[in-house]
């Protein structure tokens, strides 16, 4: 590795770690100033330890750290160790925040449903600074993969609303109220649009067109990680006379940080345009025959 090489990924590490920080501390904000004076449950892990809190006076942070652990076992087992120590490092900065910033963060005990809803916008915001890393907060997600690596014909989606739907059940008997789940439905819808409008924008899907000198290994990777197929165009650069090639593909909005980071580890001087699809169809997508 050369001197340079190991100075950028030094500097990308480090940057890691400043919006992981930002992130969790904007994320605890949510929690601590909204969600805990007003028993509302935030999804996955957390919302669990919320829960936890309420009747134990147990840390918030140290259970979602807790709760992770057998997570984390079975991820390294089944999904991969690098995974495993990437959001080891959220989840350990994160539950620090939730509980190094509760004792100084004031607590809002008006409306409850005005409650709700910034603690949805607010911890989105904080899970979108980390997700744009190309990070996760551990939980649903690892639980997500988990079922995908048991039942390959299960999506991401369809697990973490599963995972989800056991923390609203819990949020209901653990504060004994109906109310409390339906708060947490609604920071949880809160939660995903808002980082949906962070990260990708409006939409459902987008289309990339990638200028780069890897087009294998680019079109490899993303076929292995997304499973997504890729159409490649000859190009040449208009300046330099050199021949390039055009990556075209199409992804699901929530796939853009993925594979943005697929082109930044193999190719970081590729030049990458991101679109709004209006309308996707074909294999992995809508079926052109559907209403």
């Amino acid at each position: 590795m050369s001197s340079k090489s190991g100075k950028n990924r030094i500097i990308a590490v480090l940057t890691d770690i400043l919006f992981f920080i930002i992130g969790s501390v904007v994320y605890a904000a949510g929690i601590n100033i909204f969600a805990v004076p007003n028993q509302i449950a935030e999804s996955g892990v957390t919302g669990i330890s919320i829960v936890i809190n309420h009747l134990t006076g147990f840390p918030i942070g140290a259970a979602n750290f807790l709760i992770n652990i057998p997570l984390f076992v079975l991820a390294w087992i089944f999904i991969s160790k690098k995974f495993v120590f990437r959001t080891l490092l959220v989840v350990a900065i994160m539950s620090a925040a939730l509980d190094l910033t509760a004792p100084i963060m004031p607590a809002y005990t008006g409306d409850r449903l005005l409650a709700t809803i910034f603690a949805g916008v607010i911890t989105g915001v904080g899970l979108a600074i980390i997700m744009c890393r190309g990070a996760t907060s551990g939980g649903t997600d690892i639980v997500g993969k988990l079922l995908i690596k048991r039942w390959p014909g299960f999506s991401l989606g369809t697990g973490i609303i599963a995972a989800n739907f056991i923390t609203i059940v819990i949020a209901a008997i653990g504060f004994k109220s109906v109310e409390s789940a339906l708060y947490a439905l609604i920071v949880i819808f809160l939660n995903g649009k808002v980082i949906d409008y962070i990260l990708y924008g409006m939409g459902n899907g987008k289309m990339l067109m990638i200028v780069t000198d890897e087009p294998k290994e680019i079109s490899s990777q993303i076929f292995e990680k997304l499973d997504r197929g890729v159409s490649v165009i000859p190009a040449k650069g208009g300046f330099t006379g050199e021949d390039k090639s055009v990556l075209l593909i199409a992804v699901r909005s929530g796939e853009v940080a993925k594979l943005t980071k697929i082109i930044k580890e193999i190719d970081p001087s590729a030049f990458t345009i991101i679109t709004e699809a209006g309308e996707i169809l074909g294999n992995g997508f809508r079926s052109s025959y559907e209403v």
